[in-house]
């Protein structure tokens, strides 16, 4: 029978709250709001960094459509594990790319 000492233990639980923090750290949507049409919508949200993945629920013009929802996709990071200086053991997440799906009719 093996015996898993502190540091294992330690080790498994930190690697699982780390992953829940990432899982969980879904990027806040600054939405705009009012009466903008859906092409304003869309090009401030890639201003803000957004990759912008539009879902067409009518065959209206952009500059014409309306924005129906605005919903959250997926963020692509990549963990940099470790410095390479002496002492230094962190690890760095830098955000690759944030997606957002915007409905319009």
């Amino acid at each position: 029978m093996k015996k898993f000492g502190f540091a294992t233990i330690g080790t498994a639980a930190v690697g699982g709250v780390a992953a829940a923090i990432i899982g969980l750290a879904a990027p806040a949507l600054a939405a705009p709001s009012g009466p903008d049409n859906a092409q304003q919508t869309i090009g401030q949200l890639k201003s803000q960094g957004y990759t912008v993945i539009v879902n067409r629920l009518g065959n209206a013009p952009l500059d014409q459509a309306e924005v129906v929802a605005v919903r959250p996709g997926q963020t692509y990071t990549h963990l940099d594990a470790g410095a390479p200086i002496i002492g230094g053991n962190d690890n760095y997440t830098t955000v690759r790319d944030r997606v957002v799906y915007v409905d319009v009719r």
